[in-house]
């Protein structure tokens, strides 16, 4: 058979062709849920960074998966939640543009904490979309199974929801069947992105989000909710490395003390295993160099925002 520039196609190009799946699909929250790590756990890479405090994720993650003949685009938004500062209306402002933009919205729920108070109004907004929504139930490895159905049905009574899934992001218990189901229901079409590809993060975006994970992981309190990580360079060297600065905006001058620790030890410590990490990802070779600064009211500069990955808010 000859295509309408004369060229020869097989029947197997044509099928496909006519086959292939692509969609997006948004994982929404409250807060904790546990979307970073269903993420990190579909994609079978870490892409956005996890830790046990609330609010992490502070932009879309966009992870890039191949499921068969089917291009998943995998979205990470942050936890949705009442919004005070600029930055806070941002970080919700993302999270339901993910979920306006997406084929699929997955509804990812703690099942221990069931239809809690940060949850019903996720609900709530979501009913009023009409959009698909899967309900996913996560960390179901921690709860008696006779619990998960009353929470279903209570939760099905909300919201429309077209499939239900439980899974356990944290051990990957049942995220292959959530995976399969997704390969079949995006929508057919070409796919969007290279298949080798594991998310359109820039490459500076996501050495300055390694160093906040650390900042997370390695500091207690308020002080990773009153910092923020920007990459001032992103360099290449001739052996094939890459040179790379990072500049940490906290809030306080104590803040910046804690993070600088005693005699340089605790920033060293967050470079390194930061590096380690940024190098294993982006596979050669990364020196790290950080630098902290005290800028009160960085959560409220449009400039500061727009670097971190997100749109200005209202």
């Amino acid at each position: 058979m000859t295509d309408y520039y004369g060229e020869e196609t097989t029947s197997l190009e044509r099928v496909q062709d006519m086959t292939t799946r692509c969609g997006f699909v948004a994982i929404v929250g409250a807060p904790n849920a546990g979307k970073s790590t269903l993420l990190n756990r579909m994609a079978g890479a870490k892409l956005s960074i996890v830790s046990p405090k609330a609010q992490t994720t502070r932009f879309r993650v966009l992870g890039i998966l191949m499921r068969g003949a089917s291009q998943i685009l995998l979205v990470d938004t942050p936890g949705i939640f009442k919004p005070r500062r600029k930055l806070d209306r941002a970080m919700v402002a993302a999270a339901w543009t993910g979920a306006e933009d997406a084929d699929i919205t997955l509804l990812l729920i703690d099942a221990r904490r069931g239809l809690c108070d940060t949850v019903r109004p996720i609900v709530e907004q979501l009913a009023k979309t009409r959009r698909r929504v899967w309900l996913v139930l996560n960390k179901t490895d921690l709860v008696d199974r006779q619990a998960l159905l009353p929470l279903t049905a209570e939760l099905s009574g909300l919201l429309d929801v077209e499939h239900v899934y439980m899974v356990s992001a944290r051990s990957g218990d049942g995220v292959d069947d959530l995976l399969d189901a997704l390969g079949a229901a995006v929508p057919e079409g070409p796919y969007l992105y290279p298949e080798d590809d594991l998310t359109d993060l820039p490459d500076r975006l996501l050495a300055a989000e390694l160093v906040r994970e650390q900042i997370f992981l390695q500091t207690h309190e308020e002080v990773p909710y009153a910092a923020t990580a920007e990459t001032e360079s992103f360099r290449e060297q001739p052996d094939g490395s890459v040179r790379i600065e990072v500049t940490i905006y906290v809030a306080r001058a104590g803040h910046k003390a804690i993070l600088i620790g005693e005699k340089g030890s605790r920033i060293r410590s967050i470079g390194e295993k930061a590096r380690k990490d940024l190098s294993r990802l982006l596979g050669r070779t990364c020196h790290l160099f950080l630098n902290v600064k005290e800028r009160a009211g960085w959560d409220e500069e449009k400039a500061r925002l727009r670097a971190i990955g997100l749109d200005d808010a209202p």
